[in-house]
């Protein structure tokens, strides 16, 4: 991501953990790597849904994406203890990491109506 763009916050959600930033306009990301924990990063997802309605996850990598998508499954069973349900909208988007472009997976979560 450019570093003009983003901030980091000090969202903790694990000791492998997803990476939190934050954009200007407030919206959270959560990037999601072959290590993160995907129990982890479903407290973290589930928090940020409970918190703002919507959560967007980035993975680069089909480890990082199989990952998202198992913390994504669990973060939904979270969130129906708690009457909420989710619903998951895939896209690609490009990202600036060291000054390279790279295409990453752009989950967008969000509470169901």
């Amino acid at each position: 991501m450019k570093s003009d763009r983003t901030t980091q916050l000090t969202r903790s959600v694990g000791e492998k953990s997803a990476q939190v930033v934050q954009h200007q306009n407030g919206e959270e990301v959560l990037k999601v790597s072959t290590r993160s924990r995907p129990s982890a990063v479903a407290g973290a997802i589930a928090g940020v849904i409970r918190e703002t309605g919507t959560a967007e996850v980035q993975s680069i990598g089909a480890g990082a994406a199989n990952q998202a998508i198992k913390a994504i499954a669990i973060a939904r069973s979270y969130l129906r203890e708690d009457g909420i349900d989710i619903m998951c909208v895939p896209s690609f988007i490009d990202v600036e990491i060291d000054q390279e472009e790279r295409t990453a997976i752009r989950l967008l979560v969000q509470k169901r109506s």
